[in-house]
């Protein structure tokens, strides 16, 4: 368990109860079994906002949905010399 994904937010509010009582990072480190950057990372998140919500991933937002990839794969089947292009505006 070495990345932040991997942690509930259970866990991460027993981190940060734990580093509020004084328990040393490393102390923590060992008692989950997680990387220091880790607990450096949770504690600093929660010293600058306050909580320990996650961020939203960053990135490219999707242009379709779940539905509409499947509607997608399907039309494509049916017709295999179609071109993306084609194929989006059928969407």
């Amino acid at each position: 368990m070495s990345n932040n994904q991997c942690l509930d937010d259970g866990m991460r509010w027993q981190i940060v109860g734990r580093l509020e009582a004084g328990q040393s990072q490393v102390q923590i480190c060992r008692e989950f079994t997680l990387t220091p950057s880790v607990v450096c990372n949770l504690w600093k998140q929660f010293q600058d906002t306050g909580s320990i919500e996650r961020k939203p991933s960053q990135g490219r937002p999707r242009p379709t949905s779940a539905t509409e990839d499947r509607y997608l794969s399907i039309i494509a089947r049916r017709n295999r010399g179609a071109t993306s292009s084609q194929l989006f505006r059928d969407l």
